[in-house]
């Protein structure tokens, strides 16, 4: 098995009860449950018309301006399943349009991560199937290889095993380690709400400043 060249199988996927539950909980809030360590940089932003995604990672190493792993991956792809693709971020040709995202919307992906470029940009509009992606390019992609499918990846510092919980909204994407994913889940939910009830207070007039003077006498700051 070449490294560089190859296609491995993915060993373990994350529980689809634990992937739903993540549906219901804002990325932000996952993201402060993660101590705000992780992210894939504020560059993939969401090319669909609106809504968010969670599911388990279907992973891609591809070279800059190359599908042919990408294309290899759609169709092994499982319902479901999140396709997060590292092509270095690189967005001089694109990595899908149109033909691709409709057979993987009749393969059952879930949607797709992609540190590259993607072009027919109305039709994602117009599916919304969530998809998050680094930049635009009407030039395509070519399809010689090489590139790996299922094997951990990084974007900008965001570690992506195969399987992890990948979730995406409107703020950006993240990916959640599997073997901390239950734990993340109960601090994120918790986090959820308790910002809902602070968003109740705040609408009943009732919203608690006072930790605001506190930090500040705290830290040394001569209040007026």
């Amino acid at each position: 098995m070449d490294i560089g060249f190859r296609i491995c199988k993915r060993e373990r996927v994350a529980p689809k009860e634990l992937v739903e539950a993540y549906k219901q909980v804002p990325v932000a809030n996952v993201s402060d449950s993660m101590f705000r360590m992780t992210a894939a940089g504020s560059k993939l932003r969401p090319m669909h018309a609106s809504g968010s995604m969670a599911g388990p990672a279907l992973t891609v190493k591809a070279r800059p301006g190359d599908n042919l792993m990408f294309q290899k991956a759609i169709d092994m792809a499982e319902p479901g399943d999140i396709i997060v693709v590292d092509a270095g971020g690189d967005v001089t040709n694109a990595l899908m349009g149109e033909l691709m995202l409709a057979w993987a919307i009749q393969r059952g992906v879930a949607g797709f991560v992609i540190n590259g470029a993607i072009r027919d940009v109305d039709a994602f509009v117009e599916t919304n199937l969530p998809t998050f992606a680094a930049g635009v390019s009407h030039r395509g992609p070519y399809k010689d290889g090489p590139g790996e499918i299922n094997v951990p990846i990084s974007i900008n510092g965001m570690v992506i095993e195969p399987g992890d919980i990948v979730i995406g909204d409107s703020d950006g994407v993240l990916a959640v380690p599997m073997d901390a994913a239950e734990e993340i889940l109960k601090k994120a939910q918790a986090k959820h709400s308790a910002e809902t009830r602070q968003l109740q207070n705040i609408s009943e007039g009732k919203n608690d400043r006072s930790w605001v003077d506190a930090t500040l006498k705290a830290r040394g700051c001569t209040l007026p």
